[in-house]
């Protein structure tokens, strides 16, 4: 069996810790673990670097400002017959986590 020197160290840490600390680290693990969303991607070539809906060109904080617009989700998906309710929900989980870089990316389209 193969194994990662980092989690064989990781191990050799954790067992050091007291049970405080182990939930400490198991509470950022989790909080880790659930800043990765599904669908939503990062790359620097496409919409200038904004988190979009995968496989498209539809950056999230497009969507949450046709929201903040009145457009309902029935009417997001007309507009955006690309995407699909699945992908719908990912994007507003993405944007709950991430107000304030929404917030900025909606005031940085806006000043354009």
């Amino acid at each position: 069996m193969i194994t990662n020197p980092l989690i064989e160290q990781a191990q050799n840490l954790l067992t050091r810790l007291s049970p405080t600390d182990k939930v400490r680290v198991l509470t950022w693990l989790a909080h880790d673990l659930t800043d990765a969303f599904p669908g939503i991607e990062t790359q620097p070539g496409i919409c200038g670097g904004q988190p979009c809906i995968a496989g498209t060109r539809i950056p999230v904080w497009l969507l949450v400002n046709a929201r903040r617009q009145g457009l309902s989700d029935a009417d997001v998906l007309h507009a955006y017959p690309a995407l699909d309710a699945e992908q719908l929900s990912q994007a507003w989980a993405y944007a709950r986590a991430h107000p304030v870089e929404m917030a900025a990316a909606i005031a940085d389209d806006e000043a354009a």
